[in-house]
């Protein structure tokens, strides 16, 4: 459980559970003030395929990461996120060893590519049945500078991409490489925060933290 000592504009008012290891997403959760427990999903994640569809595709398995989370906790708000990279209609995935990842940012280099991110917020009750489910997303367009091949494996040698879809990541050494960013920033990074902070007042499952 991550309780926060130092107030934040939010503060929680139901459970409230993110269904994901993501170092990134829990630091943009604890941004807000929440207390908040994390618990990841057991569901192991399809491999894309040419046929799948990049929304619907990232959409199912945030719900299934959500649902998965929100069956062994009765009572509770669970946040279940799918983060994608998309480049020509095609989903990239995250590398399977440097070679890969080396491959993926050279037909990144100086072109533009969209990355989604999909949000299945599920509210149990205490019997564990599903009182609401939202399904939501956001999509960004991301434009990469010219990389050098020298670059791109310098870049890969940090070992940064190797867990990251499309092989890079915008919050960390990644930065350098992308030119500019159309649409939200944090969707990006692995959360749509303006969607999800949305989401969870509508629901009263954080509340405005009163100021005297």
């Amino acid at each position: 459980m991550y309780h926060q000592e130092c107030a934040g504009p939010f503060r929680t008012s139901t459970p409230l559970i993110l269904a994901s290891g993501s170092p990134r997403r829990r630091q943009l959760f604890q941004a807000l003030g929440l207390d908040f427990r994390v618990e990841v999903s057991r569901v192991e994640e399809p491999a894309a395929t040419l046929r799948d569809r990049p929304v619907e595709y990232a959409c199912t398995n945030a719900r299934l990461k959500a649902m998965d989370v929100a069956g062994r906790y009765p009572g509770s708000a669970v946040l279940g996120a799918d983060t994608i990279v998309v480049l020509n209609g095609r989903i990239l995935g995250k590398p399977s060893d440097q070679r890969h990842a080396i491959e993926m940012l050279s037909q990144l280099s100086g072109v533009r590519h969209e990355v989604i991110t999909a949000c299945c917020l599920v509210v149990t009750g205490q019997t564990g049945t599903v009182g609401s489910e939202q399904v939501f997303y956001a999509s960004s367009h991301v434009y990469m500078g010219e990389l050098s091949p020298e670059v791109i494996k310098a870049y890969v040698a940090s070992g940064e991409p190797l867990d990251k879809a499309g092989s890079y990541a915008v919050q960390g050494a990644g930065a350098f490489m992308v030119q500019r960013i159309e649409g939200s920033w944090t969707n990006v990074v692995g959360l749509p925060m303006e969607r999800v902070v949305h989401a969870l007042l509508d629901r009263q499952i954080i509340m405005v933290r009163k100021v005297e």
